[in-house]
């Protein structure tokens, strides 16, 4: 019979392919295939969340809680509060770590997930302007700052020991593999207000459609939870998170003896970071608000990008397994150089600029995106890797993409397309000279 080989020994192939739903009825070794499966699923999840209040704030929310500003501006404030999370996702990573040093991870991350499933119901059943006034955008932004703390505290540790674990010459495969949520969950949200805003009227999709998405939210997060509870409650997943010393560790500690590598781990990426809201949330406000085409038709052309970002991503393992991680997210950073200089006459160009630039865009985000995780975890010492990863993690998100929808329709507003090309060429400068501060990324990976 067929062996497959485990992160500690060699169990046969029959008990490993049972995958995570068996993982508590056994005994057995755990193989990285089995971890992937945990990062897959919190991730999924996580970016579903996500895009259902980006897809929101740009096509919704500027209606529903500003609807006494011009449009551009209700539009701006809505990505403004978009932005609050990512302030609070450092911070929700650092009291999370406090919460987990002082009781278990197990009630870590429960209470992460349940933090984050109020808020999300919280904005589901939030009543608009018109009824709460000023009030229901002070309660819309403690809910997005709510979602931005548990987005912190809900980070598992299962991508550092994947990435850990992963066979030498396979390293670039498995840490794509968790990427692979941002394009299930954005397939989803995206499907889900295609669907809303093609068949109900533009009254009755803001009036109660576009909650629905959030009730979708609330009840993948209460199934994401027990999946990932499950995995890392078991004997054998604490076993190994505490083997590899993935535990939390003090940010001062970490700050004075890796910050050299959290600032490198965080501007890696940026380039896929800043690409990454450019293709996905900037492109629907701008379509909303000087296109005639259809949104929800836009919203299907998306669709069809997040299918070559999922190609790319994949094939991004392939590739970084083959020519190294610094090479592969160095290579994307200077194409998305490149790519920057079309984007305003594509953007500009009718639907057929608009479609090539999502396309494109997408295809290029999945290329570099699948590997923007490896960035951020590669360089740390093994007992700084847990908290490093994830703080790190933290700062490109808010660097790199919290702002960007709010810069970039802000600036294409009042000076031109051509400063968003500026904004993500600068993604991809600053990725190149972290990449250049750090040349042993690709080796020590």
């Amino acid at each position: 019979m067929a062996n497959t080989t485990t992160l500690t020994g060699v169990v046969p192939e029959h008990q490993t392919s049972q995958g995570a739903r068996n993982i508590n009825a056994r005994d057995g070794d755990i193989s990285p295939g089995e971890i992937a499966i945990g990062v897959v699923i919190g991730r999924a999840s996580e970016y579903f969340d996500f895009f259902v209040y980006a897809i929101a704030s740009a096509l919704v929310f500027p209606s529903v809680f500003f609807p006494y500003e011009s449009r551009l501006d209700g539009t701006l404030y809505a990505f403004a509060i978009f932005s609050l999370a990512f302030i609070a996702r450092p911070l929700g990573t650092v009291a999370f770590m406090a919460v987990q040093h002082r009781f278990t991870r197990e009630a870590k991350l429960m209470l992460a997930l349940m933090v984050m499933g109020v808020s999300t119901a919280g904005i589901a059943f939030l009543p608009d302007y018109a009824s709460l006034g000023t009030t229901s955008i002070v309660i819309l932004s403690l809910l997005r700052i709510g979602q931005g703390i548990a987005q912190g505290g809900s980070w598992d540790g299962l991508p550092s020991l994947l990435a850990l674990n992963a066979p030498e010459n396979k390293r670039g495969w498995y840490a794509m593999l968790g990427q692979l949520g941002a394009p299930i969950g954005f397939l989803i949200a995206a499907g889900l207000f295609a669907y809303m805003m093609a068949t109900l009227s533009s009254l009755d999709f803001l009036d109660w459609g576009w909650r629905y998405p959030f009730y979708v939210a609330f009840a993948i997060n209460v199934v994401a939870l027990f999946a990932r509870l499950r995995l890392v409650t078991t004997h054998e997943y604490s076993h190994l998170l505490d083997e590899r010393q993935l535990e939390p560790v003090s940010v001062v500690e970490l700050l004075s003896k890796q910050g050299r590598n959290v600032l490198i781990g965080a501007l890696a990426a940026l380039a896929s970071y800043a690409l990454f809201h450019l293709v996905t949330v900037f492109p629907l406000s701008w379509i909303s608000l000087y296109s005639p085409r259809s949104v929800s038709g836009f919203l299907q052309v998306q669709m069809v990008g997040v299918v070559l970002m999922t190609i790319g991503i994949i094939i991004s393992g392939l590739v970084a397994d083959r020519y190294g991680r610094r090479r592969t997210l160095g290579t994307l950073a200077i194409m998305i150089a490149v790519f920057s200089a079309a984007v305003p006459s594509l953007i500009d160009g009718g639907e057929l600029g608009q479609d090539i630039f999502i396309l494109v865009g997408f295809a290029l985000l999945g290329l570099s995106y699948g590997q923007a995780a490896g960035a951020v975890t590669a360089n740390f010492e093994q007992r700084f890797r847990y908290t490093g990863a994830a703080l790190t993690s933290d700062i490109a998100w808010l660097v790199g993409a919290g702002f960007a929808p709010l810069v970039a329709l802000g600036v294409s507003a009042h000076f031109g397309l051509a400063y968003v090309g500026l904004y993500l060429l600068s993604g991809a400068v600053a990725s190149l000279a972290a990449l250049s501060l750090n040349r042993r990324l690709d080796i020590r990976n």
